[in-house]
């Protein structure tokens, strides 16, 4: 399949939306998140929820178009970048500056949902030392793509077959 620019540009707004308070948002956990809802959402339905591409690299995930979609919302005055510091480091805050108008189905919205709240917490360092250890990203090398057909290979603690989904 193809790069779905649209659902990865809502999912992006959607996700800042949701975690609009959350002082620990950042670039590193805004791009992990993006990596466990589409990895999470190939292991439940045999897609990416956004056909992404994923790349490791030293500081962790890095997905392929963030950069360019991120510079391309901020261009159009759809999105702020603010560097803030948070706990004596400097992180790259995204605020929307719009409402976005995401059209994902209940049974995208329950992995989403389910797929940040159980990260959203984090800061950079614990959710890099979490995802370190997602059997895709493990078996990936640095400057490599991650292939998400290893999300099989995850134990109970990363799988998302785990969860209880109700819109199937």
């Amino acid at each position: 399949m193809e790069f779905n620019r649209e659902k990865y540009i809502d999912l992006i707004m959607y996700i800042l939306v949701k975690g609009y308070m959350k002082p620990n948002l950042g670039k590193t956990l805004l791009s992990t998140i993006l990596y466990f809802i589409d990895f999470n959402y190939f292991e439940l339905y045999g897609n990416l929820f956004t056909e992404e591409t994923y790349i490791k690299s030293k500081k962790g995930i890095k997905p392929k178009h963030f950069q360019e979609i991120t510079e391309e919302l901020i261009a159009k005055d759809q999105l702020f970048l603010r560097k803030e510091s948070y706990y004596n480091r400097i992180i790259h805050r995204y605020y929307p500056t719009i409402i976005p108008n995401c059209k994902f189905s209940p049974k995208e919205i329950e992995i989403i949902d389910l797929t940040i709240n159980k990260l959203i917490n984090n800061n950079a360092h614990t959710i890099t030392q979490y995802a370190k250890k997602d059997p895709p990203l493990d078996m990936a090398d640095f400057g490599e793509n991650i292939d998400c057909r290893h999300v099989f290979s995850r134990n109970g603690k990363y799988s998302a077959r785990k969860i209880k989904i109700k819109n199937k």
